[in-house]
């Protein structure tokens, strides 16, 4: 009976114990994926993704089957640019994680979308067919219909989109991108909009294309601004029949992209080395702590037991000081060595500043090599020591593609100035060109003087410019 009582003791103790051990595993899952996601928005890839697989091994010890699936989509979403095929098998983990415990049918249509994208990664670097990606768009958009999750119907319809870009099907890809505007929200609606306009682009529907990218608001996404004037400026040459000029623009996009990617990756590495010259300083602190208390119980235990002791404890003091100058002195020089490879950093920082510089500039002169072709800046240079006439359909074509490579500076100036006159407007599109005075006055028939005149007739009375410093030129630039 008693031996009955004992076991049955044993047994509750070893529950509760077992509980206490699933309930520690179950904490540090939730706050390592934390940690994971934290990494991962600092843009610390490497360290993101070993904080997800510890993640994954105390989720399934725990149980904590929401927690497990979530970090096998995470780790999937680090590795998809890297390693598409990897991050396919990493979701479809996930799916057959969530499929054995189901709990939430909006993150089963997300994890079938997630799928679906990885899956058409993989067939269009392999060339293969897309039925594999489709059936899991599918899938997940008839769920999402089924529970009117719009935002989900709209991500779906986007990646369906996509795909059938990839596959060359582009009807199909402006169909369902359509399908997606109508039901985009306002974070969903630039990506919408990017596959609709890259649709009409490959159908060679340019003023289509143009007016979605101009609907396409990057706000403070630099990437997305450098994508949305990249392809305008392509549609302004793909009009001028400019293709080696298009090339080129292409080239020198991919070149400032390298630059991001590179800027990303040092961002990474210094993190890294932050976050590990923190955990040094905790253990550091941590050792400095424990010699204080092991100070403290020597000190205790010499003078209970035998005045004696004091000897061996002064040897002990005198060590123990000695040990620290050294950790203290190792320290700064680690200190010293963290902060050469800060100013490192920064040198190199500085020097991925000078090429996005640099890249910059190429940019300018494009733009003005795409001035430079247009038939009218052809004309003008022809005719600059003669009377120069040019027709309202040239004006038009100068103002449109002055519009295009200057972020329609004119559509803005004239929504700003309503009731500003024609000939100003047109004066203003001369000086933006950096035409002489000269040439102005040969396109107006005026002299010189006149010229000057009428420019500071317009800087004062439209733009309320009194400054004689401040030029009509300086005015349109900024």
């Amino acid at each position: 009976m008693h031996t009955k009582i004992y076991i049955f003791i044993i047994s509750i103790l070893l529950i509760a114990c077992n509980s206490k051990q699933q309930d520690r595993q179950l904490q540090a899952a939730k706050a390592c994926l934390e940690e994971a996601e934290t990494a991962l928005a600092n843009d610390s890839i490497r360290q993101g993704e070993t904080l997800l697989r510890q993640t994954i091994r105390f989720a399934e010890d725990s149980e904590d089957w929401h927690t497990y699936y979530i970090a096998y989509q995470r780790l999937a979403e680090a590795l998809s640019e890297s390693n598409p095929k990897e991050a396919l098998r990493l979701m479809k983990k996930a799916l057959t994680i969530y499929e054995q415990h189901p709990d939430d049918e909006r993150n089963y249509v997300i994890l079938l979308d997630y799928a679906g994208t990885y899956a058409a990664q993989v067939a269009f670097a392999t060339e293969g067919t897309f039925d594999e990606a489709l059936d899991y768009i599918h899938h997940a958009y008839d769920i999402a219909e089924s529970h009117r999750m719009t935002d989900l119907m709209c991500q779906t319809l986007t990646s369906q989109a996509n795909i059938a870009w990839a596959n060359e099907d582009y009807r199909q890809a402006v169909n369902d991108a359509r399908h997606a505007e109508s039901l985009a929200t306002v974070d969903l609606l630039p990506g919408t909009l990017q596959v609709l306009a890259r649709s009409y682009l490959c159908l060679n529907m340019l003023d289509s294309a143009e007016a979605i990218y101009r609907q396409i608001e990057p706000g403070d996404d630099v990437h997305l601004a450098y994508i949305v004037q990249s392809n305008l400026a392509k549609i302004a040459l793909r009009r001028m029949g400019a293709t080696g000029v298009e090339d080129d623009i292409d080239d020198a996009f991919e070149q400032v992209e390298d630059f991001y990617y590179k800027a990303l990756e040092q961002k990474d590495q210094y993190y890294q080395e932050t976050l590990r010259q923190e955990m040094e300083n905790q253990q550091l602190e941590y050792r400095s702590q424990m010699y204080g208390r092991t100070l403290y119980t020597v000190i205790i235990a010499a003078v209970l037991i035998l005045l004696a002791v004091v000897l061996a404890l002064r040897y002990r003091i005198r060590m123990l000081h000695q040990q620290r100058e050294f950790e203290q002195s190792k320290l700064k020089n680690e200190l010293l060595v963290q902060e050469q490879e800060k100013r490192r950093l920064q040198q190199e920082a500085e020097h991925q500043q000078e090429k996005l510089h640099q890249a910059n500039e190429v940019v300018a002169f494009l733009q003005n090599h795409i001035l430079e072709r247009t038939e009218v800046i052809k004309k003008i240079n022809q005719m600059s020591d003669s009377r120069i006439t040019l027709n309202p359909r040239e004006w038009s074509e100068i103002e449109r593609t002055l519009n295009a490579i200057d972020n329609n500076r004119f559509a803005n100036i004239r929504e700003q100035y309503p009731d500003m006159q024609e000939e100003d407007i047109r004066l203003c599109i001369l000086t933006r060109l950096g035409l002489s005075n000269r040439i102005i006055g040969n396109i107006y028939c005026i002299t010189i003087s006149a010229v000057q005149h009428r420019k500071l007739k317009l800087k004062k009375d439209v733009f309320g410019e009194n400054d004689p410093d401040v030029t009509l030129e300086q005015i349109l630039t900024r």
